[in-house]
């Protein structure tokens, strides 16, 4: 079963965070990014727990194009990355609390200890392949929507 959630102007991600507490793996689910002429589908893994946020993408050496890992707060607040242990680029979306990109960081650099924020608060942020939002047209202003699979 998939449960729809809309992140736009008059919702939140208020019904996205609670998973039940005998999970412990990441969550999934189907996250669209759209725009008033396109959209694109990722499957993604959702880290909205304090030890996948944690762990995040760390040790793994490949991810499929169309895939992400979508991590997301309880709360807004300002998001602050590192790479260390994360092996691969990645781009950092930044998502507003009613699902806008506010902000893109790009092909962040693997296994650095250099931290990425958020410039203002944020409620998510999806990682995906290094240099994907420049290729697909990703840009700042377009909303996400995601589907959540039940578990």
């Amino acid at each position: 079963m998939i449960r729809r959630h809309f992140l736009s102007a008059i919702a939140s991600f208020a019904a996205l965070t609670a998973l039940p507490a005998w999970a412990e793996t990441p969550s999934s689910g189907v996250l669209e990014v759209r725009s008033a002429d396109r959209t694109y589908r990722f499957e993604i893994e959702i880290a909205d727990k304090p030890e996948e946020r944690s762990r995040g993408l760390m040790f793994r050496e490949s991810m499929d194009a169309d895939a992400g890992m979508l991590f997301i707060y309880p709360n807004e607040r300002i998001a602050s990355f590192w790479m260390k242990n994360t092996l691969i680029p990645l781009d950092m979306l930044f998502i507003s609390n009613e699902g806008r990109i506010l902000q893109i960081a790009p092909r962040v650099q693997p296994l650095t200890l250099d931290t990425v924020e958020s410039t203002e608060p944020v409620r998510a942020v999806l990682e995906l392949n290094g240099g994907r939002a420049e290729e697909l047209g990703i840009m700042p202003g377009d909303t996400v929507i995601l589907y959540r699979k039940s578990p």
